[in-house]
């Protein structure tokens, strides 16, 4: 390899690194960076003199990333493990420790894929014989981490306190996701219309690193213990001996089994692999550790890998597939989503990978149907990323055909409308039955109409049920009273009166509420009102040509399109004429144009927000006053912080500068409306 080749792997890897270790969204497989990195390793064995210390071979994980108590300097190095791929390098490896020490045995682990966390325990104060919990720290550069022990705490398998005697003792463990939680806050994340996680292992570390322990708490984070980093002499002696009197006090440890033979240690790396696929969590790989603790001092690693360890990465599993059939469906955010159905070319059945039968893959989109050349009889080498996502991976044997998209909704029969400068193709047409319920919802929600009591179960039975067909039924659901007090579908008499009472409310709101709440893409809270400021009602707005929309501020193209295909459809028509005939405001009034609440003030975003683009979120800040910036600095007045926050979290928080989330935001603008009326 040339040093010109050389340099551009490093900056390749380097940049991978930031992506898996800071951001959380890999672009690579754990392979495909297997492989990169043994290209390095390769080039800088044969050009030692290349080696620098910013090289991706020389570091630890990422940087540090400063949250609830700041960073932190390791009291024991948070290393990697040296990386092996074959069961020749373990052997190899295994009868080098055995020439030196004939009796050393081996603990076999599951190597779990998650974020690494330590967590220190000091005796307590007081004369019982008890430790409690007195930091925890993320990995970080692997010599300096993050203080997070707040978050900590949230987990259920992290013990506050334990029943010891010791002076010191420091725990290491991963912090994980379950594939359960996993897909069910994907499955969440979907009915509301949010992106979904791309795999548990960057969730888990997302939502560690935010400053919401309940958010820890909700999704469901778990930990293992893997290791003791420091402790009593009595805990400093086998490896399998701490982590079994660790089980034996409650504390959640790694599957591990002490092997004392190259037979034993590979018989163990086989049947964790056989039982992958059935695992509740992500693994990746297995670890070979010397058991006795003195000797691996024996055999260093480097100044980036644990002492007396390996790592062996699982080759990745492949099989033929025939392509037999491809199912179309929309998601309830009216996105079309494609599922790929096929069997083993081989056995014609099932695929066997990981432990466990495949016959289904998403398909993701139509660009990367056609890419793939993906169609009915074709050929596909199938794998498992992170051991359990099902994903296509080659074609090797071309259809007859390409599958083509349809150009019609499969459920309703609308015309289907493909983003601009997005694969995404979606159904419109809010009555359409796949999406109706979360259509109503949304309208019915806090930032649209604000229907109080009417949340995504009670809309669910009422759909089931056959009470609302659109948004425009929840309007007539008064004229139902006695038959839903009596099915029970909106509580006992009291609770249907409250929620009947609340739709009734709901007429008098603003009309950019309305707007809002009919689910227009592109059209969130902050831009239905910057648009409601330039028409005097609804229809108005309707009859709004494009050029004219365009001239909005915050109105591009796409937008206006958007409210020029919803207005022109004859349903959409006939909704708004439902709503109109029953009371329901179109008309603005006598409004403000804004509020002078933010006046003065400077914003800086950071994160995702749940409910609102960040461009919805500059209209709204804008409108009443304040002004949005790209950076901290001792300027600025609030940082409005939503989900995975990044490095200006960190400033902010250095700075003392006031962190808000969206619905803080939101309750500030209402409160100032309601004060103003």
């Amino acid at each position: 390899m040339e040093k010109a080749g050389y340099d551009k792997l490093k900056k390749t890897i380097t940049r991978h690194m930031e992506l898996y270790y800071n951001q959380d969204a890999p672009e690579i497989s754990d392979y495909e960076y297997d492989q990169l990195m043994l290209q390095l390793k390769e080039a800088e064995k044969e050009h030692p003199e290349w080696v620098t210390p910013d090289s991706p071979t020389q570091r630890v994980g990422g940087r540090a990333l400063s949250q609830d108590g700041g960073k932190v300097t390791h009291h024991v190095p948070m290393l990697s493990i040296e990386d092996v791929f074959t069961k020749e390098e373990v052997c190899s490896w295994i009868d080098k420790v055995k020439a030196t020490h004939p009796d050393a045995a081996f603990s076999v682990e599951e190597k779990i894929d998650g974020l690494s966390m330590a967590l220190r325990y000091h005796p307590s104060g007081a004369e019982t014989g008890e430790m409690e919990l007195s930091l925890a720290e993320t990995r970080g550069t692997g010599f300096e981490g993050d203080v997070i022990t707040e978050n900590a705490l949230a987990i259920p398998d992290v013990k506050a306190s334990l029943p010891l005697p010791y002076q010191y003792l420091e725990l290491r463990g991963e912090v994980y996701m379950s594939h359960q939680d996993f897909e069910a806050y994907n499955k969440k994340q979907e009915e509301e219309g949010k992106p979904l996680a791309a795999n548990p292992r960057n969730l888990a570390a997302g939502t560690l690193r935010l400053l919401n322990p309940g958010l820890i708490k909700e999704r469901g984070l778990h930990y293992f213990v893997f290791n003791v980093q420091d402790g009593p002499a009595e805990l400093m002696e086998g490896q399998v001996k701490s982590l079994d009197f660790l089980h034996s006090l409650g504390i959640p440890v790694t599957s591990h089994k002490r092997c004392t033979t190259k037979e034993e240690v590979l018989a163990e790396i086989d049947r964790i692999g056989e039982r992958r696929g059935g695992l509740s969590y992500d693994i990746d790989g297995a670890v070979v550790k010397i058991d006795q603790i003195s000797y691996r001092k024996d055999f260093p690693a480097g100044s980036k890998y644990s002492d007396g360890h390996i790592a062996y990465k699982y080759p990745p599993e492949e099989r033929n597939v025939v392509m037999d059939d491809i199912e179309v469906a929309v998601g309830r955010t009216g996105k079309l989503t494609f599922t790929g159905i096929f069997h083993d070319e081989e056995t014609g059945k099932a695929a066997r990978l990981c432990g466990t039968s495949v016959s289904r893959a998403t398909l993701h989109n139509q660009d990367y149907i056609r890419s793939m050349r993906i169609g009915i009889g074709g050929v596909y080498k199938l794998y498992k990323s992170g051991e359990i996502i099902p994903k296509l991976n080659g074609c090797v044997k071309e259809p007859e055909e390409v599958f083509q998209a349809p150009d019609r909704c499969p459920v309703c029969h609308q015309k289907l409308v493909r983003e601009e400068d997005t694969a995404d193709i979606r159904c419109v047409n809010p009555s359409c039955p796949a999406q109706l319920s979360r259509t109503i919802s949304y309208f019915a929600s806090r930032p649209c109409m604000d229907i109080a009591g009417l949340g995504s179960t009670l809309v669910d039975a009422l759909v089931k049920e056959g009470y609302l067909h659109n948004c425009a039924d929840i309007y007539h659901l008064k004229d139902h009273r006695e038959e839903l007090v009596e099915k029970g579908i909106l509580g006992r008499e009291k609770n249907t009166d409250k929620v009947l009472a609340a739709i009734e409310a709901s007429k008098s709101n603003s009309p950019d509420r309305l707007l809002a709440g009919l689910g227009i893409r592109n059209v969130g809270t902050a831009t239905a009102k910057g648009i409601m400021q330039h028409y005097p009602d609804i229809a108005s707005l309707a009859k709004a040509g494009r050029e004219e929309l365009t001239n909005i501020p915050d109105v591009g193209e796409t937008t206006a399109d958007m409210l020029v295909s919803f207005f022109s459809q004859e349903e959409n028509q006939e909704i708004l004429k439902e709503l109109s005939d029953a009371g329901v405001n179109m008309e603005m009034g006598q409004q403000e144009a804004s509020s002078s609440i933010f006046e003065g003030k400077t914003f800086v975003m950071t994160g995702t927000l749940p409910g609102m683009s960040r461009s919805e979120a500059k209209s709204l800040i804008e409108k009443n006053g304040g002004k949005v910036t790209g950076s901290v600095s001792g300027k600025t007045d609030y940082l409005l912080a939503g989900e995975n926050p990044g490095s200006k979290m960190d400033k902010a928080r250095q700075l003392d500068i006031p962190v808000l989330s969206e619905e803080q935001l939101l309750q500030m603008v209402r409160k100032e409306e309601q004060h103003a009326n």
